[in-house]
């Protein structure tokens, strides 16, 4: 050990961290850590490798559970981890064993990844009794080191602050988009600087995203099961810390990388929004690895059985739960939060299993301490804040409960959308609230339209492109027998499963592409596209590729057909209408009321004899065909430039469709047939009371005005 390191100082309890004291008085470094369990910390302090530990040095105080001591001769880029000493009691809770290094849960950068090995397991896995016994093996090689940096103070924050009616979210892999792109960098490929590239900017630009989704950029590991079968976590949804990008995203400088790939898309307009796992961490369940929190104060961060503190409470079904109950494990996901928005610039974030964040001891509670300290943050408040709205616990899912400042998943959009254009039976009600805004779910909470964040596509689950092209998921390079992933897809394969070469089927799966995205496009809510479908992305089948970090995730940017071409342009053309059209972006829901004495109705459903929907109407189920009016009106405080109607088909068989009289309009044109290709849309003009033809499968966006001889005719 090296002896240039003298003794701590006292220090102090706050803030939690490394914190550098640089300049000419207290000079050196801070090093706060909470562990109200532990009866010792350790710092460790490593040379400039990260191989050789070169000092262990005890903090000297402890505060309300908080260890802390100061360190004068500390350099910056100065490695370090933890040893944290206690009782080894699994079956009470705790499970402390010294001789693991643990990484600092408030580091701000790491050097190195996680290197699985046995010895990161505080028990000996070979032993009968495992969880009970205890590993005496240093694993401090295996582990990365947290690094001292100083972040210095926060910029002045540049959110966008653009309005949810403004926003199309696009969800996306800062690997994925880049590795293959041919105009990157191939050292910036799979970056965050190359992800902030001009190709990856104008592409996104060209499409009109106005917000880009980034799936988990904390530092993840591998699950032990993984790398047994020589495959890798490629989405990130398990965390070991909080604080820093993923060092494999990084190409030179941690934050500093991030912050100014933020800025980069604020120049060009649009938000970042960050994909955030507090909900468990990568350590896993009773018998998983220690590499942080386990090791500091297992019984404080996670949530144990209360009858038996050997088992851990999984709600979020991957082995364990943080325990947002207590107040430093609340303030670390709070003080990491806020990390991100101050040092990092994001507008906004969505919670993966959001349900968990916001229980109590027993069940969900939208007064949650978790929902109660981020309504009254300052900084937190006024970004973004999306929920997945359940878990994986006993009354987990909650779509439509949280509080007015929160949008939500909406799963019910995605599961309406893709059983309708499957033509199941007995949809049309179901279709009507899903594509006006989801009022059944939200409007009884004082919510609005954009409480709901509509999808077809995500990550988990199908792309586009196999939605339509497979019955069954094909996840046989998963390594688990295809027993994995959902098998309740909701898709329909056209005909024939996985690729093909047949015209027909071919145009049917373009033309079902065309109806998803149209549907997306047209609903009240706010439209997040998955990124890769507007190149005709597919995995093959494979509906949980969390494990392929390959060809099978990434996109692939080779010269698109003319077909897949032109279905690029037919996604930015809607994407492009949609944002100047506040009809199909409300603030409020429907009403079902005339507007103004004598007038339609702000929205009228139409049946395909060219009538209002009654309600005998709304329970055939065999029907499959219907339409929706929207007058030229005031939308929240704009006017609407013109009338629409909106002609759906989920029927395999083409449909008369009758359009309804002059009061709704006089003369309509198509903007959108999915029919046809974008450059082969009919430009005929049809008059009020005449009969169109929707195609099978096929949806029609008609707009007009009204007749002006009768509108004179009504203003005299």
């Amino acid at each position: 050990m090296n002896d240039e390191f003298g003794p701590l100082s006292s220090g102090c309890p706050s803030p939690l961290g490394a914190t550098w004291k640089g300049g000419d008085s207290g000079a050196g470094a801070n090093f706060a850590l909470f562990s109200e369990n532990a009866t010792m910390v350790e710092l460790c302090l490593f040379d400039a490798t990260g191989e050789h530990e070169i000092a262990r040095l005890a903090l000297p105080e402890c505060t309300h559970g908080v260890w802390h001591g100061h360190l004068e001769n500390a350099q910056l880029g100065q490695l370090y981890g933890y040893r944290v000493y206690g009782p080894y009691a699994p079956e009470q809770g705790h499970r402390f064993n010294p001789n693991k290094l643990l990484i600092d849960p408030y580091a701000k950068a790491l050097h190195g990844r996680i290197v699985h090995h046995d010895a990161n397991y505080a028990y000996d896995r070979k032993s009968p009794l495992k969880e009970l016994s205890f590993d005496t093996r240093d694993n401090a090689c295996y582990m990365p080191k947290a690094v001292l940096v100083d972040l210095g103070r926060p910029k002045p924050n540049d959110q966008l602050k653009r309005p949810w009616t403004e926003t199309i979210i696009y969800e996306l892999h800062v690997k994925g988009m880049t590795q293959r792109h041919p105009e990157v960098e191939p050292q910036l490929r799979g970056t965050l600087k190359g992800l902030a590239s001009e190709p990856v900017i104008h592409h996104l630009q060209g499409l009109g995203i106005t917000a880009i989704e980034l799936m988990p950029i904390h530092p993840f590991t591998d699950e032990p099961h993984l790398v047994e079968k020589g495959l890798t976590n490629y989405w990130g949804y398990s965390p070991y810390s909080f604080f820093t990008p993923d060092p494999r995203y990084i190409h030179q400088d941690g934050m500093a990388d991030f912050a100014a790939m933020v800025d980069r898309f604020h120049e060009a307009g649009i938000e970042v929004i960050m994909d955030v796992v507090y909900n468990h961490t990568g350590e896993g369940g009773n018998d998983g690895p220690t590499y942080s929190l386990r090791g500091i104060d297992n019984a404080s961060y996670y949530r144990l059985d209360p009858d038996n503190p050997l088992i851990y409470v999984n709600d979020t079904g991957c082995g364990n739960t943080l325990d947002l109950h207590h107040p430093y494990v609340l303030q670390m996901v709070m003080d990491s939060l806020r990390h991100w928005v101050e040092y990092g610039h994001v507008d906004g974030f969505r919670f993966d299993l959001a349900s968990s964040l916001a229980r109590t001891e027993h069940s969900f509670s939208s007064r949650s301490a978790f929902l109660a300290a981020i309504a009254q943050d300052p900084v937190l408040s006024t970004t973004k804040l999306i929920a997945e709205p359940w878990d994986l616990g006993h009354g987990g899912y909650q779509l439509g409960q949280f509080p007015s400042r929160w949008m939500e998943w909406n799963d019910r959009y995605r599961n309406t959308l893709r059983r309708y254009w499957r033509g199941d039976q007995d949809m049309l009600k179901e279709l009507a609230f899903r594509v006006s805004g989801s009022n059944d779910l939200f409007e009884t909470h004082r919510r609005n339209p954009l409480s709901s964040i509509n999808f077809i596509t995500a990550h988990d689950g199908f792309t586009l492109n196999d939605l339509v092209s497979f019955n069954r998921k094909h996840n046989e390079k998963n390594g688990e027998n295809n027993h994995d992933g959902t098998d309740n897809n909701i898709s329909w394969n056209c005909g024939i499963e996985g690729p093909s070469e047949m015209p027909k089927t071919q145009e049917l799966r373009l033309r079902q592409k065309r109806n998803f995205i149209a549907s997306l496009l047209l609903s009240q809510g706010v439209p997040m596209l998955l990124a890769g479908d507007e190149l005709g992305r597919s995995q093959n089948g494979n509906n949980n590729a969390y494990c392929q970090d390959n060809e099978i995730s990434w996109l692939d940017w080779s010269p698109l057909s003319t077909e897949d071409s032109d279905f690029l342009n037919f996604i930015s053309m809607l994407v492009h209408f949609r944002l100047s059209c506040p009809a199909f972006r409300r603030k409020n829901f429907f009403s079902g009321s005339p507007i103004g004495p004598g007038l339609v109705k702000d929205i009228t459903w139409l049946s395909p004899d060219g009538r209002e929907m009654t309600d005998e109407d709304w329970h055939l189920p065999y029907a499959k065909c219907l339409g929706f009016h929207l007058p030229k009106s005031i939308v929240d405080g704009v006017e609407t430039t013109s009338r629409f109607m909106v002609l759906i088909n989920a029927d395999e068989n083409p449909v008369k469709f009758r359009l309804p009289p002059a009061a709704y309009g006089g003369c309509w044109r198509r903007v959108v047939d999915t029919a046809y290709n974008l450059e082969d849309i009919p430009q005929d003009k049809t008059r009020a009371g005449s009969t169109m033809t929707l195609q099978s499968r096929n949806l029609i966006l008609l707009s007009g005005k009204i007749d002006k001889k009768r509108k004179k005719r009504r203003d005299t």
